[in-house]
């Protein structure tokens, strides 16, 4: 285990080098990344506002907006700089704090949208004790616990990832620092941290999978012995957006990390990873807020309330 290394930075290749696309890849960039952050915010800025959304459900949202504001905020701003300027390089330590907050959401989201699962569960499934099954100390229990995971998570892919020594050159196949350009770039024996990376996301995968599989064959059972169609679009109104953001997760995450280092392609990896770290946490806040009638509601009622304050000042 080698724990030297002779780069001081690194230098992101980027999406295309294509002068010509710099710009309009920014402005696009630029407008994702701003749907985000008014879409995640403005998300817990209602859940925060409206009591009507202070229940266990929308407490998980909340943290799942705030997730994805800050994994999207730890690749999307750097990329923008370097379509904009051109400024492909970033420093050593700057490289490590990205990839460690990276993963840390990532993580941090997998754990949540596992947990969200088990929420619809007890609504679903025990409506009658759901008060007492999802109270504030198992809510906190595990929102917190998923963070604990996402953290000691990222602080061993990131300790796995910059223990080897990057000698052969600092030019990342890549838009950001990210396990498989990383690895590919180390001249020390990268069979074993390829093997870890593989297992640890296969485990955390795995297990937030089961968890979600097993809530909705739960539901799934619960729904069809309801005798009331309005009983059972009901349930499954409840269940379509969460299904929706995990289809759309995993199905990335499965594609881009678990896969053998035999088929990663980088052109491929990229547009996976644009996907993955910048497209999917604009959507989130989007699929909830557009299939939800409480969101809307709760949107309506704080637009309202503003335009009366403005009308009254005026």
């Amino acid at each position: 285990m080698e724990n030297n290394t002779e780069v001081t930075e690194f230098i992101l290749v980027g999406l295309t080098d294509n002068p010509e696309l710099q710009i309009p890849l920014f402005i696009v960039f630029l407008f994702i990344y701003l749907i985000t952050l008014v879409g995640n915010l403005g998300m817990i800025e209602l859940i925060l506002l409206d009591s009507r959304l202070h229940t266990p459900m929308y407490f998980f949202l909340g943290n799942l907006s705030l997730v994805d504001f800050g994994y999207s905020s730890a690749v999307t701003p750097k990329v923008m700089v370097g379509c904009l300027t051109g400024d492909k390089y970033i420093l050593y330590n700057a490289c490590v704090a990205q990839f460690f907050f990276f993963v840390a959401f990532i993580t941090v989201e997998n754990f949540l949208l596992a947990s969200m699962a088990y929420d619809r569960y007890a609504a679903v499934c025990k409506p009658l004790h759901y008060t007492t099954t999802m109270t504030t100390n198992v809510c906190a229990c595990l929102t917190i616990g998923s963070y604990i995971c996402g953290f000691l998570n990222a602080s061993i892919h990131t300790g796995n990832t910059f223990r080897l020594s990057f000698c052969r050159s600092n030019v990342v196949e890549h838009f950001f620092c990210d396990a498989p350009p990383l690895l590919a770039l180390s001249c020390s024996g990268n069979y074993i941290s390829e093997m870890l990376i593989f297992c640890v996301v296969g485990f955390n995968d795995l297990f937030s999978i089961l968890i979600i599989l097993i809530s909705y064959l739960f539901i799934f059972i619960t729904i069809v012995k309801m005798h009331s169609s309005e009983g059972r679009k009901k349930a499954f109104s409840t269940c379509a957006s969460h299904l929706t953001a995990v289809s759309i997760f995993y199905g990335t995450g499965i594609f881009m990390y678990l896969r053998p280092s035999s088929s990663h392609s980088m052109g491929t990896d990229k547009m996976a990873s644009v996907f993955y770290a910048i497209v999917i946490p604009m959507l989130n806040p989007l699929v909830y807020s557009l299939r939800n009638k409480e969101v809307k509601s709760a949107f309506k009622k704080t637009v309202g309330k503003a335009k009366a304050s403005i009308g009254f000042i005026f």
